[in-house]
């Protein structure tokens, strides 16, 4: 609340912008105070008591940021809930809304009156007893009650991991670690500047999207542009669009997003965009694509775009967002390392990027910790690493979580008693700059090598007639207790023969990048599961697969069904 009260001070504040990019309505910070604390009055008056949830489905709307911050203003804990989008159809949209609420345990949920009735039949059977629109909640009646008294202990919000879809873990978020993670975003990882702008079209119900671009540009005083998350994913070069006209300078996306706006760049002329005030060009939330990103700065240098822009970065919700930041005005840089060393012994031995790319790996290096925070990388009896030995990632500071709302034992599993909190990420650090290789429940272990799920994914995204996002890797044990790998892919073709041979080139792929021999399994088109903020669940995946959801699509190939013409042209290639 007192960042807000600083903010409002000055000129600043929200702008919306519409499916076209055009300018639909503007909240400065002064009058985003005022609405809210005139809503947080209506909310203590209608016998809401402090330290009660929210509920509140996440648009980019301005009532959004109102709602918000009127639960600040009135003791309350807002739980940012996902919109329908990637969610699997409107029955599991519901059923995951009504799972978050039961485990926030909300006593109140509000929406737009567009989704309501999503709201409404979520909460059937639950103890919600004040449900309705914004509007619903403005009519309430004004009260004079004296609004609780906030301290830095007490939780800011429930934020929902992406993944937590059947057994939900609220990440109950402090005053005091918001505090200091915005604080370190702002003064160590972007450096912010009098004048920045920060241009933003990522979901408010994820971290980055809610402390990157929300409540930090909140304490810096610093203007936002929003785009509705389903508009950019519609037209992803809205998001240019605002960023050339506005002079934005502060931008963060996981790398799909400069994904999706490379592959409608043939839409676009060259002189269509002037990128050159944007400074800082974010990358968290996944791991890092150094070759997009390359793509993406060569197509749109002629529009002014600076490659040193880009900003990697690692975090996670349990650290409130940012844990890690590169050097501004570096770039991305990357360590090739030698595959087969990291995948035998764990050991990043650097290696040639210019070296036949199945021998080296490459990384980019995520930077290092937030002052007054430590990182560690540790093996599984908990041992600390050095440099260059990958190893779970640990981190521990003021950013992290107080622990997992209503559930004690979700919490001891990853916040020890000294305050580490195990990340479930897989890094090395070199010098201090961590690289992180994957989540360590992804990893596949086959004939005692460990095998990085994407690496296997990649490759066969690279294949022609597939994209980014039509490849699933892991691992199931077959009957014998053995690890057998899985790679479901996306098919569009319908020709047999087409079909067959995508499934010889998948499995030869496989055996190329990874050294493994493969079941493959066609699926349909958007059939892989998505998290809520848009990113592949192989954990959903795999639990599709065992179900038995891809079998009408599936059919097994090993690498003795591809030629040895084949492998020799891709290994060419």
């Amino acid at each position: 609340m007192e960042a807000l009260d600083y903010a409002a001070a000055g000129e600043t504040g929200f702008s919306f912008y519409t499916p076209r990019g055009d300018l639909s309505g503007t909240l400065t910070f002064g009058q985003l105070r005022e609405r809210s604390l005139d809503l947080a009055q209506r909310l203590v008056g209608a016998g809401l008591k402090k330290g009660d949830r929210v509920a509140m489905i996440a648009e980019s709307t301005p009532d959004f940021f109102v709602f918000f911050y009127g639960c600040q203003y009135a003791g309350l804990v807002p739980v940012p809930l996902p919109f329908p989008m990637h969610l699997g159809g409107k029955e599991a949209y519901i059923a995951q809304l009504s799972r978050m609420m039961q485990s926030a345990r909300a006593a109140a949920a509000v929406s737009s009156a567009e989704l309501v009735d999503y709201l409404r039949q979520a909460s059937a059977g639950l103890q919600t007893p004040m449900v309705g629109t914004h509007a619903d909640f403005y009519r309430l009646p004004e009260s004079k009650t004296p609004l609780p008294r906030i301290t830095e202990d007490d939780i800011c919000y429930i934020q929902y991991s992406s993944g937590s879809t059947r057994f939900p873990h609220g990440i109950a978020a402090s005053h005091k670690s918001v505090t200091a993670n915005c604080s370190g975003i702002l003064n160590h990882g972007v450096k912010a500047r009098h004048g920045d702008r920060c241009v933003s079209w990522l979901p408010l119900y994820h971290d980055m999207g809610l402390v990157g671009c929300c409540l930090s540009p909140t304490y810096a005083q610093m203007s936002t542009d929003f785009i509705a998350t389903p508009d950019f994913a519609r037209r992803p070069l809205i998001w240019l669009k605002v960023l050339s006209e506005n002079k934005g300078t502060i931008s963060f996306s996981p790398t799909f997003g400069y994904d999706i706006c490379l592959r409608r760049a043939a839409r676009a002329r060259s002189d269509e965009f002037d990128l050159s005030a944007w400074r800082v060009a974010g990358i968290g939330a996944e791991m890092v694509r150094a070759d997009i990103l390359a793509r993406f700065a060569e197509t749109f240098e002629p529009s002014g775009f600076n490659s040193k822009a880009f900003l990697a970065s690692y975090g996670l919700a349990e650290s409130t967002l940012a844990v890690t930041f590169s050097e501004i005005d570096t770039g991305i840089e990357v360590d090739a390392i030698v595959k087969r060393d990291y995948s035998l012994t764990g050991r990043a031995r650097p290696g040639q990027p210019a070296n036949d790319a199945l021998e080296v790996r490459p990384f980019a290096f995520c930077g290092k910790i937030l002052p007054n925070h430590e990182l560690a990388i540790r093996d599984n009896e908990g041992n600390d690493l050095a440099d260059r030995l990958i190893g779970r990632v640990y981190v521990r500071g003021p950013s992290v979580m107080n622990g997992y709302f209503g559930d004690p034992a979700a919490t001891k599993r990853v916040l020890s008693k000294t305050g580490w909190l195990d990340t479930g990420d897989m890094g090395y650090t070199v010098n201090g700059n961590l690289v992180i290789t994957g989540r360590g429940k992804d990893l596949i272990i086959y004939n005692g090598r460990n095998i990085w799920p994407q690496d296997i994914e990649w490759a066969v995204e690279g294949l022609e007639g597939l994209r980014r996002g039509d490849a699933a890797a892991f691992s199931v044990e077959d009957q014998d207790g053995a690890e057998e790998v899985i790679v479901v892919v996306q098919c569009r073709a319908t020709d047999k023969d087409t079909r067959e041979q995508l499934e010889r080139e998948i499995a030869a792929q496989t055996r190329l990048i990874a050294g493994a021999d493969c079941k493959v399994v066609l699926a349909q088109p958007r059939s892989l599961p998505m998290t809520s903020s848009g990113k592949l669940s192989r954990t959903a995946a795999k639990a599709n697969y065992l179900a038995g959801h891809y079998s009408p699509q599936s059919t097994s190939v090993a690498l003795r069904t591809a030629s040895s013409a084949t492998i020799s042209a891709m290994a060419r290639d």
